[in-house]
């Protein structure tokens, strides 16, 4: 679902009725054609930076049908304020040998750009991408946020012929508060296309699938005291406010995935609860994207001390001020 263009201030009544009812909302040109430049240089530089014989050799997994198969070691769960590579499966041979040189190796750069690099961390502001469409501060107030923290930064490369696939799934499964409140900005700095892996979305699922699931660091008295497990939610299972239920899935019919192909440069905006999925990237064209979360850090929403994902020493990044 492609929308108008949003102003500076925020996004139009339009759009926001939009997200509302279906969970994401695509801006096209959100980002200047020199942003886009400026990222991909930041990334092709930061590729430039990594030393695979001091490396891990981590894998990005995430976690397949069940969500079990989960990346979870150390390199991982103590990337909150770092940055850090994790490469692709399908990049290794069946003796665990790298085939791929390391620019075509990588999944992801994460977690803490939006603080750690500066092109990126300039996103947050606005400074340094004149005409910025819906700035993220700007979005956050339209969305009714008050105190929004940003978190999990990301560079995600679907790279050519290995890109791996992304079930379906929720980003709330991942980043839980309890409510639920997680928004994701999705910003495309290459094409996003059927071919080469564009995200698609359950339009509305958002109102109806509740968060059944969390992926939690695993228990230290109980297990090895490593890794990740997904975990029954015994949480909110939907945000704050009206309009959610599990009831409202037969509203939904027999609804189908819907294929959001951006051009560089758009947003997207992803609701917690959306379901979403990408396909696996078999063609010879990569498609690199920048994408953080916030959540709500207002008094009322707990962000949980069990999940993978927790807060450097200053606390997640403060959208305002």
């Amino acid at each position: 679902m492609s929308s108008d263009t949003a102003p500076e201030e925020g996004l139009t009544p339009d759009q926001l009725a939009a997200f509302q009812r279906d969970g994401y909302l695509i801006i096209p040109d959100a980002l200047s054609p020199s942003t886009v430049s400026s990222l991909l240089a930041e990334t092709q530089r930061l590729l430039d930076t990594l030393d695979l014989s001091t490396h891990p050799l981590t894998r990005f997994r995430t976690g397949g049908e069940t969500g079990d198969d989960h990346v979870g070691d150390d390199y991982f769960l103590s990337s909150g304020d770092k940055i850090r590579f994790f490469l692709e499966d399908d990049a290794f041979d069946s003796s665990g040998n790298l085939i791929k040189p390391k620019h075509r190796a990588v999944n992801k750069i994460g977690h803490y750009l939006h603080v750690l690099s500066p092109p990126f961390a300039s996103l947050l502001s606005g400074s340094d991408n004149e005409g910025m469409k819906a700035s993220p501060a700007a979005v956050a107030r339209s969305l009714g946020f008050t105190d929004p923290r940003v978190l999990q930064s990301m560079v995600i490369c679907k790279q050519p012929e290995i890109g791996g696939a992304v079930p379906p799934h929720m980003d709330s499964t991942f980043l839980y508060t309890d409510p639920p409140s997680a928004v994701g900005f999705w910003y495309a700095l290459e094409d996003a296309t059927l071919e080469n892996g564009c995200l698609s979305f359950l339009p509305g699922s958002h109102r109806w699938a509740p968060v059944e699931k969390r992926l939690v660091r695993k228990d230290a008295e109980i297990k090895d005291g490593k890794g990740t497990e997904m975990v029954a939610n015994q949480g909110s299972k939907f945000p704050k406010g009206e309009g959610y239920g599990e009831e409202l899935q037969n509203e939904n019919g027999q609804a189908e995935y819907v294929s959001g192909e951006v051009k560089a440069g758009s947003l997207v905006l992803i609701h917690g609860n959306l379901l979403h999925k990408s396909e696996k990237n078999t063609s010879q064209k990569g498609r690199i994207i920048y994408t953080f979360h916030i959540i709500e850090g207002a008094e009322g929403f707990e962000y949980d001390k069990r999940n993978w994902l927790q807060p450097p020493a200053e606390g997640f990044t403060a959208l305002y001020g």
